[in-house]
């Protein structure tokens, strides 16, 4: 039937009035269907969402051990107690264990009640050596050092344990940095985001240097969760005390501020970093001869001496007893 027939058997008003209800039906759905759809954010925060429980149920798995979970919480009694977590020096304990790899609330409660437990216990286990069972037989002088020596070695042990794993940590980050520069500046190129490189590299590295992969991969969920990714950014040069990771983050900075290009930035990082990297190995190449310097003199040069002067020495020795004088 065509068109002209319809509007016949309904008549011109009534066809009208249907064409216009069709219309705003149409419009209606188109709307709704617009409000409807999925946004791009919502997704965005749902896989933020479901990346945190992972990595929440990631640290509650080190936790599954009864002996574990018992010693965490009568170290949370002991700390909460006695309110050790107000003290003025938190701040710098928790940088210390963000530097050496251990984040969250249960490594500062370990943190401080081995601080304050195994300074008693190494005493305690010195005067029961020493005193009780006298098992090393000594003066009372010599005791009393040695149990003095005990506490002062266990006060000490927390803080030379995390600054030898600090140290350690850095010093394989710093190695892996220049593979992680140059998979960053390949991401950039490629056209990806900021939180989306951070991720890939975090990825890729996971396996050879798994150090610089969990502080990336930190930082590109703290940018997704943060308001202000200069934050993010600050944290990460504040868990890992580099100069190159500062200038990696003062270069990320400087690209959100001024919209330079982030590939042509990270670049320039990585060369200036490979040519640092290549000054360092010269500086100890050319400091060899200074160290091995030592060596020779102490090994070498008495060696030396004696394959030298030995024969002939011992041609005098036997030219003097010929003639009597030995």
């Amino acid at each position: 039937m065509s068109l002209g027939g319809i509007m016949q058997s309904l008549g011109g008003e009534n066809f009208i009035i249907w064409m216009t209800a069709l219309s705003v039906f149409v419009s209606v759905f188109v709307v709704w269907s617009s409000l409807i759809a999925p946004r791009p954010l919502r997704a965005r925060i749902k896989s933020l969402s479901e990346r945190r429980d992972v990595l929440r149920e990631q640290r509650l798995e080190l936790r599954v051990h009864p002996l574990r979970a018992g010693m965490i919480e009568l170290a949370n009694y002991v700390v909460r107690k006695l309110s050790l977590l107000r003290t003025s020096q938190t701040r710098r304990i928790e940088d210390k264990l963000m530097q050496a790899g251990y984040r969250g609330h249960d490594a500062m409660v370990m943190y401080l009640f081995l601080k304050l437990s195994l300074p008693a216990i190494f005493g305690t286990a010195a005067v029961l050596v020493l005193y009780v069972f006298e098992i090393f037989p000594m003066e009372g002088i010599a005791k009393l050092s040695i149990s003095l020596i005990a506490v002062i070695i266990g006060a000490y042990a927390p803080d030379v344990f995390l600054s030898n794993t600090g140290q350690k940590r850095r010093l394989k980050i710093q190695k892996a940095l220049p593979d992680g520069l140059d998979l960053m500046v390949i991401c950039a190129e490629a056209g990806l985001s900021l939180d989306a490189t951070l991720h890939r590299v975090s990825s890729e590295l996971s396996t050879s240097w798994p150090e610089l992969s969990d502080e990336l991969g930190l930082t590109a969920i703290e940018i997704g969760f943060l308001p202000d990714r200069s934050q993010a950014l600050a944290n990460l040069a504040r868990r890992v005390k580099l100069d190159g990771i500062k200038g990696i983050v003062n270069t990320l900075a400087q690209t959100e501020r001024y919209g330079t290009p982030l590939a042509q930035a990270l670049r320039v990082l990585s060369a200036e970093l490979r040519s640092n990297r290549l000054l360092k190995a010269e500086e100890k190449a050319a400091r060899l001869p200074a160290v091995l310097t030592v060596p020779m003199i102490l090994f070498i040069m008495p060696a030396l001496f004696v394959v030298l002067i030995g024969p002939g020495a011992l041609r005098t020795v036997d030219a003097l007893r010929a003639q009597g004088f030995m």
